[in-house]
């Protein structure tokens, strides 16, 4: 019969033979699972930390602000109690703010706007507050066709850069949001020539392009995305979404090496839109199942 210790150094070795499954080399989550403040209809609302926990999320992806027509986001970091507040609200909770969110370049062009630098600066400012890795700016509220050779890319292009090396002195990222496929991504960011811009990739935006999502994320490779919107446009909740295979895409960017944050935006049930609990809670137990079960 084996004596104890002999037990016990079997048990320890059979530990150290299974697979890391959902865990980086290491030893830490490899997938985190957060979702966007404002699309759960808390923009920089206290209670988003409180909802995230009873979700059973690990974090919050918090929106500047609207920005509207003005030169700065309405932000509550402006004022020093509110960056104590919820610091210390997020804490209590034990929800991270991976990112943060410049969603009124949705609507308003990067291209354009005379205050750019000091909206950038306002969001890098509040990263710092609260901890957070990455700043998400999509480049949707642009109007004039930069996609192509020109004024417009050029001005662009030299904008990012700037921008970028502003994160970069920071020590962050900020993560663009565009509507290219994988090989123009890749030519921008070599254009950008920036260490501190790289692709927030969107599920998304590949899937209503009819583009093939994995082929998409390997041909970027896990060093150009700094992180992941995991959802599709509004319809059904990704357990009935017959277009997006998460254990695909799971197998894909497992196999690519890739770790960080899956930030739900969308992929809310049409018929009950702002059924949030319902809705976002469907989504984060979906994508737990998936992403951070042993297998």
């Amino acid at each position: 019969m084996m004596n104890v210790k002999k037990i016990i150094s079997l048990i320890m070795l059979l530990f150290m033979l299974l697979p890391l499954g959902a865990q980086n080399s290491e030893g830490k989550q490899r997938y985190k699972i957060a979702a966007c403040d404002w699309m759960m209809l808390k923009r920089q609302k206290i209670g988003s930390f409180q909802l995230m926990k009873e979700l059973g999320g690990d974090g919050i992806e918090m929106d500047m602000g609207g920005l509207g027509k003005r030169d700065t986001f309405d932000n509550k970091f402006h004022q020093p109690h509110f960056c104590k507040l919820f610091k210390e609200t997020a804490q209590e909770q034990h929800i991270e703010v991976p990112s943060v969110a410049m969603s009124g370049f949705f609507g308003q062009s990067f291209l354009t706007h005379h205050n750019y630098k000091a909206l950038v600066q306002d969001c890098l400012n509040t990263m710092k507050v609260m901890g957070a890795q990455v700043a998400f700016l999509p480049l949707g509220g642009i109007k004039e066709d930069w996609t192509v050779a020109g004024d417009a890319r050029q001005e662009l292009v030299s904008r990012l850069h700037e921008v970028g090396e502003m994160a970069v002195k920071d020590g962050v990222v900020i993560g663009i949001r565009t509507s290219l496929d994988a090989g123009e991504d890749i030519k921008l960011l070599k254009e950008i020539n920036s260490k501190g811009i790289k692709i927030y990739y969107s599920f998304q935006n590949a899937l209503e392009n009819g583009r093939d999502l994995c082929k998409e994320l390997k041909k970027l490779g896990k060093d150009r995305i700094c992180q992941i919107h995991c959802t599709d446009t509004d319809g059904v909740t990704l357990p009935y979404n017959t277009r997006l295979d998460m254990n695909a895409v799971k197998h894909t960017l497992d196999k690519m090496g890739w770790s960080g944050w899956l930030v739900i935006e969308r992929s809310r049930n049409k018929d009950e839109v702002r059924d949030v609990k319902k809705n976002f809670g469907t989504n984060v137990a979906y994508l737990k199942q998936i992403f951070q079960q042993e297998k």
